[in-house]
């Protein structure tokens, strides 16, 4: 969190700032874990369930926007202060196209209900990959709140892992449908889910890189990591 101010009332708007990102946050969390539920048990009811939250997700997104607008204007912030805001506003349009891909994820588990099209199809690693990208999200909110560099440097790290189970499910999906024409349909939609995993865990990933772009002040996206190690430990 930033460093106080003369203006206790400064103090107060950016603590409000990123407590209300840290709410967003847990919002978006908890539409991915039920989405991830959903797909698990096939619950086309708790699936809905996520649908319904989008809205609210993106009632967030416009009056976090709106708050970092007016510190903008009316504080004129500096340094690391302006950092902040800056990074709250860039990690809310993150949050929301979390809340979208969870949102899609539903929408594809209700049309697979839907059909109820037999399927024989070993989606494991759509379940690891859901639970990695959960747990990447909650720990660059935890990062975020705590500023804390070093952690969100190995949350960039960690993402490679569900770029990895992605390659490796799309390999066998393609198996899949090779060798049974008849369920192409919907291991797209399953394909889609698997998609949709992998760009949380990557709106996670550049969540982390804004904290570290707030606390050592070095924009870390689209660098090396070992580079990205390197300004963390300066």
């Amino acid at each position: 969190m930033p460093d106080k101010h003369l203006s206790k009332q400064f103090d107060t708007d950016l603590d409000s700032l990123s407590a209300n990102l840290l709410e967003m946050g847990g919002l978006v969390e908890s539409q991915v874990s039920h989405a991830m539920k959903a797909f698990s048990t096939m619950d086309a009811e708790l699936a809905t369930e996520v649908n319904n939250k989008e809205k609210n997700v993106n009632t967030f997104e416009i009056n976090i926007d709106g708050q970092c607008a007016e510190i903008l204007a009316r504080r004129q912030p500096t340094a690391k202060d302006l950092r902040l805001v800056m990074a709250v506003s860039k990690a809310i349009s993150n949050l929301e196209r979390v809340g979208d891909e969870a949102d899609h994820i539903a929408s594809r588990i209700r049309k697979i209900v839907e059909v109820n099209a037999p399927y024989q199809i070993n989606v494991a690693e759509i379940r690891i990959s859901g639970q990695m990208a959960l747990g990447l999200l909650r720990r660059s909110l935890d990062a975020f709140a705590r500023m804390d560099s070093k952690a969100a440097a190995e949350i960039v790290g960690d993402d490679l892992e569900i770029d990895e189970e992605f390659r490796g499910f799309v390999r066998k999906l393609n198996s899949y449908m090779s060798e049974d024409p008849r369920i192409i349909s919907t291991a797209l939609e399953i394909l889609f889910i698997a998609k949709a995993v992998e760009r949380i865990g990557d709106h996670a990933k550049n969540i982390a890189e804004f904290v570290i772009y707030v606390d050592k002040g070095t924009d870390v996206r689209h660098i090396p990591r070992e580079q990205l190690i390197n300004e963390v430990n300066k």
